[in-house]
């Protein structure tokens, strides 16, 4: 709870995979209330959203009549509302021009964030929930530069002038849990507390690789098989491995990169941010709560704050 007592103007939700926040926002795009739920999209039965929603924000909506926005992967093909994607350059106000609106059965009307797409020469790249969280940072002054978005699917962002122009996927999260679940690495692998010492062994011959990478998987099976570093230390070898790759690939494509804006408080953000520095770049981290002010800078762009 905000210790500073605001009117509320907005409701916000960030609606992902596994998880759910929702935001009470104030009239200065503060955060003055939160919930969450760990009610993804993929964990609702029977894809009963409306109720789920009601559940977690009907005290805010009994006491008073809010606009409420919606992003993530609920506007997605699995989700509550499939919406079209918006194409770059995309900022506040071309994401307030394609809020899609639905009316619940309950009556709350819900103005969902459309995702972003783009095209590159291997193929198009989409997001749902990264545009949102992006926008927000410009609240903070955070207009320009890139931006790296940890999870399962990666995403490094290019923004100017508070606009995203660009950005990139990459599935390091999802090949380390597909390797280390379904393949002859995992064979070794221990749960055990984070070994930094391996994980920076990792980012290093990740960094350094270039297109090896299929090459240097094998090492994983062999480095503790020959001795070389501790069993346990295995996964988060494996990790740095991984994820040193994507800054080598992500950095080589990006020109004059300058400081990289983390949006993450996870322990998947602090790994990046030890690669990131051993690829000598300087980080700094966004707010926890960057998707509210993404969704109260749409809301005011759409004119929906009265």
């Amino acid at each position: 709870m905000n210790s500073v007592v605001s009117e509320p103007a907005l409701i916000g939700v960030d609606w992902g995979t596994s998880s759910l926040r929702a935001f009470l926002i104030g009239a200065e795009g503060e955060v003055i209330d939160g919930v969450s739920s760990p009610e993804g999209i993929m964990q609702v039965s029977g894809k009963t959203f409306e109720a789920v929603l009601d559940r977690l924000i009907g005290p805010w909506v009994a006491q008073i009549d809010l606009p409420i926005l919606a992003s993530g992967m609920i506007t997605s093909r699995n989700g509550w509302v499939e919406t079209p994607y918006a194409e770059m350059p995309l900022g506040a106000c071309g994401l307030a021009r394609a809020l899609v609106p639905h009316d619940s059965d309950s009556g709350a009307r819900i103005h969902f964030v459309t995702g972003a797409s783009i095209e590159h020469a291997g193929g198009p790249d989409v997001m749902r929930g990264e545009e949102t969280q992006i926008i927000g940072a410009s609240a903070l002054g955070l207009n320009d530069g890139t931006f790296v978005m940890p999870g399962t699917h990666s995403k490094w962002v290019q923004v100017a002038d508070g606009q995203i122009v660009d950005f990139s996927t990459y599935m390091t999260g999802e090949i380390f849990a597909a390797l280390k679940g379904h393949t002859i690495l995992g064979t070794l692998m221990e749960d055990h507390d984070f070994d930094v010492a391996a994980f920076e062994t990792g980012v290093a011959a990740g960094l350094e690789g270039g297109s090896n990478l299929l090459h240097n998987l094998f090492h994983v099976r062999t480095l503790p098989l020959m001795g070389k570093i501790p069993r346990v230390a295995t996964a988060d070898y494996l990790s740095g491995l991984l994820i040193g790759s994507e800054v080598a690939a992500a950095t080589r494509a990006v020109e004059n990169i300058g400081t990289v804006t983390l949006v993450g408080r996870s322990d998947l953000s602090d790994r990046y941010d030890i690669a990131l520095r051993a690829a000598g770049l300087e980080t700094r981290r966004a707010p926890d709560d960057i998707v509210a002010k993404g969704h109260f800078l749409i809301a005011r762009a759409a004119g929906l704050l009265g």
